[in-house]
């Protein structure tokens, strides 16, 4: 029986710790020099504002004039890209270019009248934020492309400009952020002979996961239904579901990029990153500036 492989060593990470009253920072003992700050406010907001106030800060503390911007998907990114609009209309940004990573984000930047261009592989990107559907907690992995994708679209591109920008934020939830996230983590295809692809999937997330071929309308489904969904590079989308808390993104990563016939997937690890969490009890920030250490 197939099972996840957790990784076999913890990820090292130093901790840092500042606060709105002075106190000692705090340093755990770990193999590499990483970084995460943590910047509590001591508002007391709902869900909706609490995330509107995350989306605001990751654009007045990460956006300056004369950059290039990726959009992000999501409620949050949506958020991000209306106040970025207000922001240039004021005059309080300048020459900003956005790219977008969705039609969605396309059509809620060009609704804010934020200039667009589209990407291209050798595109500089300055900056970038971002929805996530979980980022595991002391490790900056993330899941993204859980959302519904309409046919024109594709992770491919959202994960290419996250990655191409020199630094990236994901604007979540608090309860996003954990260890052992569950769920599922989609997986692009090639769509000739996907069956046999997902079922090597199958076998080697036996008893950890079910294996689903995302559909384009109608009832989801292991087949996905009469109408799977086919990305605008001609690729499936399998949901790979898992039926516990998964012990290591990382690990799942490396299990899919060895199967022949997978293209892509929604797992995402990218350095430096910043993670600003949104929380009633008042917003977080962490970051992590470098990449770890190996042996």
């Amino acid at each position: 029986m197939a099972s996840i492989a957790s990784s076999s060593s913890t990820l090292s990470t130093g901790f840092l710790l500042h606060s709105p009253t002075p106190q000692l920072g705090r340093r755990r003992k770990r193999r590499t020099p990483n970084f995460v700050r943590i910047m509590p406010t001591r508002s007391s907001l709902d869900d909706t504002s609490s995330l509107l106030t995350a989306a605001q800060y990751t654009v007045d503390t990460y956006v300056k004039s004369g950059m290039v911007v990726g959009l992000g998907s999501g409620q949050a990114s949506g958020m991000a890209i209306q106040h970025l609009g207000r922001q240039l209309h004021r005059g309080n940004l300048k020459d900003i270019v956005g790219i977008p990573t969705s039609v969605a984000s396309a059509s809620e930047a060009a609704k804010a009248g934020i200039p667009l261009i589209t990407y291209q592989g050798s595109s500089q990107i300055d900056f970038a934020f971002d929805d996530a559907d979980g980022v595991e907690e002391g490790k900056f992995v993330a899941i993204i492309g859980r959302r519904k994708l309409q046919s024109e679209e594709s992770i491919i591109q959202e994960k290419s400009i996250l990655n191409a920008a020199n630094k990236l934020a994901f604007i979540i939830e608090e309860s996003q952020y954990k260890g052992g996230l569950e769920g599922s983590i989609p997986v692009l295809i090639q769509s000739l002979n996907w069956l046999a692809i997902a079922e090597e999937i199958d076998d080697m997330f036996l008893g950890d996961a079910e294996v689903w071929r995302r559909a384009s309308i109608g009832q989801a489904g292991p087949l996905g239904g009469d109408f799977p969904l086919v990305t605008r590079e001609g690729h499936n989308v399998l949901d790979v579901i898992f039926t516990s808390p998964i012990p290591s993104l990382a690990e799942v990563a490396k299990i899919l990029d060895k199967v022949d016939g997978v293209v892509d997937h929604g797992v995402i690890s990218k350095i430096p990153c910043t993670v600003v969490i949104a929380s009633p009890k008042g917003l977080k920030v962490l970051e992590k500036l470098t990449a770890d250490i190996v042996g």
